[in-house]
């Protein structure tokens, strides 16, 4: 009788995790080839921000990440360091937060400001309030990783690179070789990845 107790108790756990995931991730969204669409999301410098902002660019690069996630909080001065090479490259590149602050309140826009200030980022923090954006992209982790073409046409899709936990030990800089190859006109390989971390964090529909 306790083994099947034992049983049934994890197998409730087990469901439970699972329905708990359903919500906060999403397989929908952009394939690779497939033209993005535009967004105005407000940025922790108080000013709302547009892709279209940008011109003469050689592509666009969206970030969904924040900050609670330890996988997020470990790419923080990648990003930093990306940021830099994609201006060097003519890349325009934005952070996005996709979690609801009433679901973790640490990622509010006032920390994010916080953050953001903490960090000295050197690229936009947008909040998607109202989570319209990470949808129609298909973001279901943090972070995840979208580049786009000069066109708006994605060209990447995926991780940041191949070692979430040090970078020391990073192999394959995927982000990195995705930005060198669509500047040059040629296809990024890989075109997509995993993204590891955390789900996202969506209210129930």
């Amino acid at each position: 009788m306790k083994k099947y107790l034992f049983q049934m108790s994890v197998l409730l756990l087990t469901m439970f995790v699972l329905s708990s995931a359903t919500y906060t991730s999403n397989n929908d969204g952009y394939t690779i080839g497939e033209k993005a669409s535009d967004f105005t999301l407000k940025g922790t410098d108080d000013k709302m921000h547009s892709l279209s902002d940008y011109k003469d660019v050689n592509g666009y690069i969206v970030v969904f990440t924040c900050n609670t996630c330890p996988y997020s909080v470990l790419y923080e001065d990648r990003l930093i360091e990306l940021a830099d090479q994609a201006r060097e490259m003519g890349f325009a590149m934005v952070a996005v937060n996709p979690n609801d602050p009433d679901i973790q309140p640490e990622d509010s826009f006032e920390k994010m400001k916080v953050r953001a200030k903490e960090k000295g980022f050197n690229f936009p923090y947008l909040l998607d309030e109202g989570q319209t954006v990470y949808p129609k992209y298909g973001a279901t982790r943090t972070p995840h990783v979208f580049i786009m073409d000069k066109d708006m046409i994605v060209q990447y899709i995926g991780a940041v690179d191949d070692n979430s936990k040090d970078a020391s030990e990073v192999k394959e800089k995927y982000m990195y070789k995705a930005m060198k190859a669509i500047k040059k006109g040629k296809t990024p390989d890989p075109a997509t990845t995993k993204a590891i971390g955390c789900t996202i964090k969506a209210k129930k529909a």
